[in-house]
């Protein structure tokens, strides 16, 4: 698959305990099944081969024989196949047995990894018939051929140089230092486990937290297959509970008991970027691993992990609203700490009656409710000129009223008019002199307000703006403490939102009218009373742009891969063509307006993306975009084409 995605599964094909034929044929179909699926890394259980339930059997020498035969027939089966596949397996080295995994691929064994951690407590007696993986580099023969043996093993992609898999064995991830972490620090990008967990109360949630935690630790793919229900159950029960994990995330899980496959696709070149991006992410260090190369072909196929159209908003409702509550608060708690650092007597807040502004005013709220002032410390002023409309007048007004605050009118209009006689600017020339003129106005206005009262002046602009460098520079671009800086449009409608769905009516009125206001800068006359100036017209749906920010800067993908997620994200609302489109926009106000993220002022820090000059984002401010356009050029060629 295109763009560094790797189609992985896992699954517990049917068993019958010590019967390696029956075994086989059933491994050899799980096989074929996720063929037929795309699936270019496939993960089996524990001791599939066997059946992980053997007891004493395992010391027998025709089940061993069986075994060995049964590996070889079914690395025969990759013969041909676009699939690496891993299955357990016990095997004999210098006169010891060990719980292996074998990982086969083209045809071959490419690899034999042992069990390093052997449990021998609670139900477990596996140090009974194996031993602990030994130290130091081997080789083991399997069908008259030398096998890599260890656990030091490193298998490479040579069609995706992202991809290097590694393998560990159940009880090595419930140890305080499991392999992985090795082996993630070696290079590996996926993790395959081969396990048996059997089923007990609590277990099911608990892999929930141990995969994807794991995962996140070594910024890796994980696919972990577990036992199913066809291993014995003389003293316990396996429910083939399977996860595939991806930096925290689960991708795909198997209901436990359903007998099901789990598949997903890992981004093996995100996982790359992120351990590019963090310094302290360790390098290996001690012997080198043993690099085993394969190649599986690039498969196509459909994407079928989710792409969610609106990244930084979840989308079940529980988690949105204490995400928006939690935002609500850091925004909240470090304004009320700037306030008290600079002995701020008022929080000075500019008033459109549009959505930021809103949201603005309501974290200074929280702020001076915090510091046990009264509201009326809290100074919203409206500022009337040639585009506002007499909706969004009412409803900055009603606002106010019912969140307690100071609030003053200052009509602009005359000083803008003469601001236009000063420079010899004709009124009726709209250009950007006539809008941002507006813009400056207030903001000098707001700060004047500001020494007036010996107060601060609070920000609105927000992370989305910041991006598309959508802001008058030394107008709405500045102010003492910039609140919503970290935050995108689409989170901040959901926010308002989620305060609107817990206020009383008369504040829910207005707040639901202002979310269902056209999002303006209400910079040019209104035609018929109503807004004539819509931004989403001007600079494209926000929606899109916060998809475009977050994939672009906080995971570094190209304009191709980008473009490839927004086709999936939004099928059937955007055209190939619109998406194109607005993404060539993204791009080049974002490289154009740098200059104005350069020169922020303060503001918290919210989520994973942040464009402060001081923070997350460096960037220099005439960089050219030419490397990211001409990807564009050539992605518009193939739509002509």
């Amino acid at each position: 698959m295109k763009y560094g995605f790797v189609r992985a599964a896992a699954c517990a094909p049917a068993l019958r305990v010590a019967d390696c034929d029956f075994n086989t044929s059933s491994i050899i179909g799980a096989i074929d099944e996720a063929s037929a699926h795309g699936v270019t890394l496939l993960a089996l259980p524990e001791l599939c081969i066997t059946g992980y339930t053997c007891g004493d059997l395992f010391l027998q020498e025709p089940l061993l024989r069986a075994a060995e035969q049964a590996l070889l027939r079914i690395a025969a089966a990759t013969r041909g196949r676009h699939m690496l596949v891993v299955a357990g397996v016990p095997l004999r080295q210098h006169g010891k047995l060990y719980n292996c995994a074998a990982v086969l691929c083209g045809g071959r064994v490419l690899g034999v990894v042992p069990k390093t951690h052997i449990p021998n407590y609670g139900e477990f007696y596996e140090l009974r018939h194996f031993s602990p993986a030994p130290a130091g580099l081997s080789e083991l023969k399997l069908g008259g051929e030398a096998v890599p043996f260890g656990t030091d093993l490193l298998f490479c992609s040579q069609d995706l140089p992202e991809l290097k898999l590694a393998v560990e064995i159940c009880e090595d991830l419930w140890v305080p230092s499991p392999p992985s972490s090795r082996h993630a620090a070696a290079g590996a990008t996926v993790i395959i486990n081969c396990s048996a967990s059997d089923e007990a109360v609590g277990k099911t949630e608990y892999r929930r937290q141990l995969i994807p935690g794991q995962s996140a630790r070594c910024v890796c793919g994980y696919v972990y297959a577990s036992a199913g229900a066809d291993e014995s159950t003389t003293d316990l029960v396996f429910s083939g509970h399977h996860l595939i994990a991806e930096n925290g995330a689960v991708l795909a899980e198997s209901r436990p008991f359903s007998g099901e496959m789990a598949v997903s696709e890992i981004d093996v070149q995100r996982l790359a970027y992120e351990r590019r991006r963090m310094n302290t992410f360790a390098a290996v260090s001690g012997s080198p691993y043993r690099e085993i190369p394969f190649e599986t072909g690039l498969c196509g196929g459909t994407l079928t992990r989710a792409v969610p159209r609106h990244p930084f908003v979840p989308s079940d409702d529980t988690a949105r609203a204490e995400r928006c509550e939690a935002i609500l608060t850091m925004q909240a708690r470090g304004l009320k700490k700037r306030l008290e650092h600079s002995h701020a007597k008022t929080a000075v807040i500019g008033i459109s009656g549009g959505l930021d502004s809103c949201l603005a005013l309501l974290v200074a709220v929280r702020a001076i409710d915090l510091l046990g002032l009264p509201r009326r410390d809290v100074i919203a002023v409206t500022m009337p000129c040639f585009g506002t409309t007499a909706r969004t007048r009412r409803n900055a007004e009603e606002l106010c009223t019912q969140l307690g605050v100071t609030l003053r009118c200052v009509d602009i209009t005359d000083s803008v008019r003469q601001h236009f006689r000063d420079i010899g600017h004709d009124e009726n020339d709209h250009s950007v002199t006539y809008e941002n003129a507006q813009a400056r106005q207030r903001t000098l206005v707001l700060m004047d307000i500001a020494n007036q009262t010996g107060g601060l002046v609070v920000g609105t602009g927000d992370l989305s703006e910041l991006a598309l460098g959508w802001a008058t520079y030394n107008g709405d671009h500045m102010s003492m403490y910039g609140v919503n800086a970290g935050v995108p449009k689409t989170l901040v409608r959901h926010i308002v939102a989620t305060v609107a769905a817990q206020s009383d009516d008369d504040l829910r009125r207005v707040l639901l009218d202002i979310l269902d206001t056209p999002v303006s800068p209400e910079l040019l006359p209104p035609g018929g009373g109503e807004i004539s100036q819509k931004t989403e017209d001007l600079v494209g749906p926000y929606e899109l742009h916060d998809f475009f920010l977050y994939y672009i800067i906080r995971w570094g993908f190209s304009p191709a891969k980008v473009l490839f997620l927004a086709q999936k994200a939004f099928d059937g609302d955007y055209s190939r063509q619109t998406l194109l489109h607005w993404l060539r926009n993204f791009y080049r106000r974002f490289f154009a307006q740098q200059f104005k993220r350069s020169c922020l002022p303060d503001g918290p820090k919210i989520g994973s993306v942040t464009l402060s000059p001081r923070g997350d984002w460096r960037m220099p401010s005439d960089a050219c975009a030419d490397l990211w356009l001409k990807e564009l050029d050539a992605l518009e060629q193939e739509e002509l084409s």
